[in-house]
């Protein structure tokens, strides 16, 4: 969990003006008891500046200070002071009239404190049940190059398990495991960030892991948060164990990990028995994430095979961006499925439009994006889940899993629920 110098002073500055703007606002209310409630709420802010001084200055990288107490006190934090921001927004609107010598609307301040409330209730629905309810997402996609025998061929995609938010409750991920094993899928994959820091935040979940149930088995591969990079290591040694260890556990759960490196499925169907390629890369960062990510190498060029062969190919890659800048220039490959966004953990539908603020990182942060006629990405987003949705392979298409698990803060609000994504294949 980094928390950058620059954001930590932000954050604190944005506290210090906003307290002080509500402070004043209080100060020339007309209560009777305006003197007295400032000054309480001049002590209570200076309490939670305390409190926040003590989130900055509590162990996030080292090896024996987890994230997990960070991250519930950063969460109960801001749960009071994005409502509070929330509030000078609308009263600042109501100041707006003095800029042209009318009258404040001071009606203004009691709809900031309405919405602010809703603020308030709308993060902690999101802690407290958004967060705890997967929903599965059942997408059928049809394509001329899929061989006949993978007619209805069930993929389950689930990504961005982030084991470390749930500190020792196994119960999340039990659910997780019952439903998708309920949805009795061929194949199941998962697309990286399996931990927060370290890999023994699996040793609670391993058994739960290896229940997950695929006629094809299981297969992963590595995301950015998956290599230690967010932990200070006495040692390269010590880091590159904590990999192992981290394989070595996957492993035992009985999943097949693909680290720049490819397998092909088969399957029988009559006297016929036909093949698809499925690659993994190691994560392809963009800076401040290391480049682990290496598609040739994943699938080497010989004498029949390369990045453009005849081969119905589904790629693994933790990073959306990896697609956008690279497959699609550089193969055919007919289906890449990413997570690594989370949708920031908070999405909305909007008169049927989708908005998250992972849009304003990410041209391609959730849901289906496939290349049109002239090299430009069409954004179909997610699905109604209650529906599903067809989608058809004819360009080089992705799909983003906005991930099971949170980072920074134990959150989902909005539209953004733990994903399970089920993809039927469909022979066109």
């Amino acid at each position: 969990m980094r928390l950058p110098l620059a954001a930590i002073i932000m954050l604190f500055v944005f506290s210090i003006l906003t307290d002080f703007y509500i402070w004043t606002d209080i100060r020339q209310g007309k209560s009777k008891n305006r003197w007295a409630w400032s000054n309480v709420y001049a002590i209570s802010s200076f309490l939670l500046w305390i409190f926040l001084v003590v989130i900055v200055a509590m162990p996030r990288r080292s090896l024996d200070g987890g994230v997990y107490a960070v991250m519930w006190m950063l969460t109960v934090y801001l749960s009071i002071y994005i409502p509070k921001i929330i509030y000078c927004i609308f009263s600042l609107l109501g100041r707006v009239p003095r800029l042209f010598r009318a009258q404040r609307w001071k009606w203004m301040n009691y709809v900031g404190i309405v919405a602010s409330l809703g603020g308030f209730a709308l993060l902690w629905h999101g802690i407290l049940y958004t967060r705890t309810h997967p929903q599965v997402t059942d997408i059928t996609v049809f394509s001329d190059r899929l061989p006949e025998s993978f007619d209805d061929y069930r993929i389950v995609q689930i990504s961005d398990l982030h084991l470390g938010t749930w500190g020792s409750n196994t119960k999340f991920l039990s659910q997780m495991v019952n439903t998708i094993n309920a949805l009795k899928p061929d194949l199941i994959v998962f697309t990286g960030d399996i931990v927060n820091q370290k890999s023994d935040e699996l040793n609670l979940f391993k058994e739960t892991l290896s229940k997950l149930k695929a006629t094809d088995g299981v297969y992963s591969i590595l995301g950015n948060h998956d290599y230690g990079d967010y932990v200070d290591w006495p040692s390269a040694e010590a880091k590159k164990a904590n990999l192992d260890n981290l394989k070595k556990i996957q492993k035992d759960a009985g999943w097949k990990m693909l680290n720049n490196a490819h397998a092909y499925i088969f399957r029988k169907k009559g006297a016929l028995t036909d093949s698809i390629a499925l690659i993994g890369v190691e994560n392809w960062g963009e800076p401040p994430f290391a480049q682990y990510g290496d598609l040739q190498k994943a699938y080497p060029a010989d004498s029949t095979h390369n990045l453009r062969d005849n081969n119905f190919k589904i790629l693994l890659t933790h990073n959306p961006e990896h697609w956008v800048r690279e497959v699609r220039k550089r193969s055919n490959i007919d289906l890449s499925l990413s997570g690594h966004t989370h949708a920031m953990q908070a999405s909305f539908d909007i008169f049927g439009r989708r908005f998250s603020p992972a849009a304003f990182r990410y041209s391609t942060w959730g849901g289906f994006y496939t290349e049109n006629g002239i090299g430009e990405i069409e954004d179909f987003g997610n699905p109604d889940l209650s529906e599903g949705l067809e989608r058809n392979l004819d360009k080089s298409s992705l799909y983003v899993n906005i991930g099971a698990g949170e980072v920074a803060m134990p959150f989902r609000v909005g539209a953004s629920n733990p994903e399970i994504t089920l993809l039927t294949l469909k022979k066109k």
